[in-house]
């Protein structure tokens, strides 16, 4: 029988006949008699006591269970009667509750981590011993670090970066640039303070703004030679077409003019010299218009090798004349990049004429020409020469428009490069080691 109130009553009624059994017996004299079913009677009110101890053992072991967080708990009273099996679905309800509220947090957990994982933005919270609590993959793919466990092991890596993290203000954004590889970071971050698990943490979130910064910086020179070349092309032009009219007449009114030839003459030469001058300040600006006119790159897969075999045939001349080796390597042998054969091919000549140009005063110069997959499976072409370098003073002026390094040159090729690997969404930097080397990188999406 399972009814909690008859198995109660059944036992009560047994101890009652023990009682009863044990005192007929104690009258008649027999002694040990009494002392078996006193012991009886005894064993018996233990089996009720804990027959009826099984609903508090069964509420304390769902406690221990919510305590520890273990939900999966099962209900074994509630076959013990309609109170008991009423007790049990408010036990049940009780622990549906706790098992949902759990799910939900694990959800939203989930949800939050996959959230940090993906996001753009690179984010690293630590404690205040330098302890880090996480560490998203945009943040490691931005320090080049898979695994990290305390902010300190980024010193050998950035030496002054750490520093920086530990001493950032909260609630204001602030930039650092970051060398990784010779590849430039301008960071931009912002910091948080709070506090979780008794410990003073730190949450810096930050990414990567070069890129912005340099289509901004090469679309404020562009509007800006736009709005010159209108301006000067407007000017010029009308004075060049009344200098050559105004030097046509002089021609026509000399023979009616003699007394005056040399009069006549004067203005003729200075005429024709505004003439020339014009048209020369016309071809000036048709030529640095160009910078502002990059053409959109007609994408298509253009294989490596092929593209570096049409570069040596078209700079041959002027290696041979310099007497400068070219070598040339592709890793992979087919390694192929989605671009504009035309424009890759036009920077990559540009580089190597600036090359050519700084081996000028060097013995046994050479470049080196390669193209290979890095870390992140992305096309790299770096251009390498033994030339003098390049002082750091001028690293970061080099792509600006209109700045040159040769007495002769006009500040444009570098700029139009840069336009151009950014119009491919890719980006291009330099690294040099004065009286060493110079490498030109070139990273294509």
């Amino acid at each position: 029988m399972k009814n909690f109130r008859v198995q109660v009553s059944l036992r009560i009624i047994l101890i009652a006949l023990t009682l009863f059994l044990s005192f007929y017996i104690y009258f008649t004299g027999e002694l040990f008699a009494v002392v078996v079913t006193s012991l009886i009677t005894v064993v018996q009110i233990f089996f009720l006591f804990k027959y009826i101890d099984t609903v508090n053992i069964e509420i304390k072991k769902i406690i221990q269970g919510l305590n520890y967080s273990d939900f999966s708990q099962n209900i074994t009273i509630s076959d013990k009667g309609k109170t008991f099996k009423e007790l049990a679905n408010e036990l049940n309800r009780v622990l549906e509750k706790f098992r949902k509220a759990r799910m939900d947090k694990e959800e939203s957990l989930k949800y939050l981590e996959t959230v940090v994982e993906h996001v753009g933005i690179g984010l690293i919270c630590f404690d205040s011993k330098g302890n880090i609590e996480l560490l998203n993959r945009t943040a490691k793919r931005l320090l080049k670090t898979p695994n990290l466990k305390n902010v300190s092991s980024l010193d050998k890596k950035f030496p002054q970066f750490v520093d920086f993290l530990f001493n950032m203000n909260v609630n204001k954004k602030q930039t650092y640039k970051l060398n990784t590889n010779g590849e430039i970071l301008q960071l931009l971050l912002s910091a948080i303070e709070f506090r979780m698990k008794n410990q003073n943490m730190k949450l810096i979130s930050f990414y990567n703004i070069q890129e912005e910064l340099e289509e901004k910086e090469i679309e404020a020179w562009q509007k800006l030679i736009r709005v010159l070349t209108h301006e000067i092309m407007n000017s010029i032009t009308p004075i060049s077409s009344l200098a050559s009219t105004v030097n046509h007449m002089l021609k026509d009114s000399n023979e009616e003019k003699s007394n005056s030839v040399e009069s006549l003459n004067d203005i003729r030469e200075a005429v024709s010299t505004i003439q020339k001058r014009s048209e020369g300040l016309v071809n000036f600006v048709n030529k640095y218009r160009d910078i502002s006119k990059i053409p959109k790159p007609n994408f298509q897969p253009v294989k490596v090798s092929e593209l570096f075999y049409r570069i040596r045939l078209l700079a041959e001349t002027l290696l041979n004349d310099r007497k400068i080796n070219l070598n040339v390597s592709v890793n992979p042998d087919n390694l192929e990049i989605i671009a504009d054969p035309d424009l890759i091919e036009q920077v990559i000549l540009n580089l190597i004429n600036n090359s050519i140009h700084a081996l000028n005063v060097t013995e046994n110069p050479v470049i080196k020409l390669s193209a290979e997959i890095n870390d992140r499976s992305k096309a790299v072409i770096k251009l390498t020469d033994n030339g003098p370098g390049i002082p750091e003073e001028l690293l970061d002026k080099i792509f600006i428009p209109f700045y040159s390094t040769k007495k002769e040159g006009s500040g444009i090729g570098l700029s139009i490069s840069q336009s151009i690997i950014r119009a491919h969404n890719g980006s291009i930097w330099v690294q040099s080691k004065p009286t060493e080397e110079t490498t030109f990188t070139i990273v294509l999406n």
